[in-house]
């Protein structure tokens, strides 16, 4: 799933790199002017960077719902279960301590 997520990644730098030399192109052609250019390549790099955050954010909702169905417990879950395990060997430890106490 991550090689899918940086595929599409360098699929959009490339596409970055394209568009800024089209825009270029444009320009030195006199169809834009530089300023036009600018903002027009401004404007698809904007556009990218909001079409990546929007795929970004789809993909882990769909990982995190994929793990829910299949039961897989997240991070959060695993820190609370170490929290629980910290807290239950403590009291463990400390109860040890007082039954030695108590056969001495």
């Amino acid at each position: 799933m991550l090689d899918v997520i940086k595929k599409a990644m360098m699929i959009g730098l490339g596409a970055q790199e394209k568009a800024k030399e089209l825009v270029d192109e444009l320009v030195k052609k006199g169809e834009l002017s530089k300023s036009e250019g600018a903002k027009l390549f401004k404007e698809f790099v904007t556009k990218t960077e909001e079409n990546t955050k929007t795929m970004e954010k789809n993909v882990k909702e769909f990982v995190q719902k994929a793990f829910e169905k299949m039961n897989i417990p997240s991070k959060d879950d695993f820190e609370r279960l170490e929290k629980k395990v910290q807290a239950l060997s403590s009291r463990v430890k400390k109860m040890e301590g007082i039954k030695e106490e108590e056969t001495d």
